[in-house]
């Protein structure tokens, strides 16, 4: 199992430079990969091209891009540009559907249709990505199209999926699924068997799984824990992730991050690769000694 650091841009003028510094420092430490959050900060694509370009060697991937803002064709064009800048075959394009919060009341766009949005886009999105041209004519979607980015090779795509529908979607159309506020326990006897269920019965290649959770050393779980409840307390209302916190048996956010010393901070990642997962991200919310604590059980761990 690949270990690899989320990170989101932390704002200011010099966001672009401090996430710069961010990626170079995770590079230096050996970590497997960093994936950048994409909200309504940095665009993750262009921030992953200006960081990569200046740091080498490290997977950079996407996690995750919402689809309906923007058209497949004009997502391809972009990631495979990024894929070009930072060279080396180093970009995993993560997308996701995002929620009906954000797609329908922010953007404007009818989340009526969710899945079969997915099935349509990755029609267009994923021959483009291969640098195939795209011809397909659906509900949501339409595109007759084909790029000249001049890419040796393919952009990998993951997906966010949770579902039963979705993961199915990921294993038939993408490289795999890549996860958010989703326990081991769901991992172990949801995620990963009906995923690579789903590749097998379409003669696919055995998914990718990336698993990001927040993780923090401490020795002071309860208050990690109510730490956790106040930075990821949206998640907890978010259909799909409530979804998965019904089915890990949890209450909330506060309940799933990786926390205690190092020892059981441990045996969670290993449980977590014991159950299919290909690729382990972690997400920092500590601070001090604690968030020093943690980076170095992390890099012990590579």
């Amino acid at each position: 199992m690949r270990i690899g650091i989320s990170m989101i841009e932390r704002g200011g003028p010099d966001a672009l430079e401090r996430f710069t510094a961010d990626v170079r420092q995770a590079a230096d430490d050996g970590f497997a990969s960093v994936w950048m959050t994409h909200v309504f900060g940095l665009d993750a694509l262009t921030g992953l091209a200006i960081a990569g370009s200046r740091v080498p060697g490290i997977e950079l991937g996407t996690s995750v891009v919402p689809t309906y803002p923007r058209h497949p064709a004009a997502l391809a064009q972009q990631a495979r540009t990024t894929a070009l800048a930072i060279g080396g075959q180093r970009l995993t394009l993560g997308v996701g559907l995002s929620h009906k919060v954000v797609i329908e009341d922010m953007f404007g766009y009818d989340f009526s249709r969710p899945v079969r949005h997915m099935k349509e886009y990755l029609s267009v999105l994923a021959p483009l990505l291969d640098g195939r041209p795209a011809s397909f004519s659906g509900e949501t979607v339409k595109a007759q199209i084909s790029l000249s980015v001049p890419n040796e090779g393919r952009v990998p795509l993951v997906i966010a999926a949770l579902g039963p529908k979705m993961l199915k979607v990921a294993a038939e159309q993408a490289d795999g699924t890549i996860l958010w506020m989703t326990g081991p326990k769901t991992v172990r006897e949801h995620i990963v068997p009906t995923i690579r269920a789903a590749a097998e019965a379409a003669g696919r290649p055995a998914p990718r799984v990336v698993c990001i959770l927040p993780v923090g050393v401490t020795d002071d779980v309860e208050a990690a824990r109510a730490r956790a409840g106040e930075i990821f307390a949206m998640y907890g209302h978010l259909p799909s992730y409530r979804a998965m916190m019904d089915r890990e048996g949890v209450a909330g956010p506060a309940d799933l991050p990786l926390v205690g010393d190092e020892d059981t901070v441990t045996a969670a990642i290993e449980d977590l690769r014991d159950a299919g997962v290909t690729d382990f991200v972690a997400g920092g919310f500590l601070s001090g000694k604690d968030k020093e604590r943690t980076r170095a059980l992390l890099k012990s761990l590579l």
